[in-house]
């Protein structure tokens, strides 16, 4: 099954990329990789995640939070390739969560991004990756993401 077939059977709608909030443009192809920058969770122009995890938000809001930045991320992808079907390996998961202090669950939030690629792309959605705790993230966002994908040459 195709990862746009996938996303299909798990009720997953891949938004368009949300508008830059500054002087960036969301992703860019180098290659055969697409970098995107960072997403936030982000939907219908609102960041529906806001706050500190640990503190405002438990950890399972977070993991929400991270699952919504990976599906803005996959929606930069597609906007960027064509097809999410053209991704041949998930290469690099890069996820910021704001937490409080004290909070050391930064992995377990970004589950919620990594168990989503999994979920779409099967072994090629398996990563490298980084959680790292930050103080602060742009529009007072609970988490953000970057991604780096490797397309195939086509389909």
């Amino acid at each position: 099954m195709s990862a746009e077939e996938r996303c299909r059977t798990l009720g997953l709608t891949i938004p368009e990329p949300p508008p830059p909030v500054a002087a960036y443009v969301p992703g860019v192809r180098a290659g055969q990789l697409v970098f995107t920058s960072g997403q936030l969770p982000i939907t219908g122009g609102e960041v529906v995640f806001r706050g500190r995890i640990g503190a405002d938000l438990p950890p399972a809001d977070g993991y929400e939070a991270a699952r919504l930045c990976a599906l803005n991320c996959l929606g930069v992808i597609r906007s960027v390739a064509g097809s999410l079907d053209l991704v041949e390996q998930v290469v690099q998961l890069t996820g910021y969560v704001r937490s409080a202090p004290g909070f050391e669950g930064q992995p377990g939030v970004v589950n919620g991004a990594s168990e989503l690629l999994l979920a779409v792309f099967g072994e090629a959605g398996r990563h490298a990756r980084a959680a790292l705790g930050v103080a602060e993230l742009p529009l007072g966002a609970a988490v953000e993401l970057t991604m780096v994908v490797r397309l195939r040459d086509e389909l």
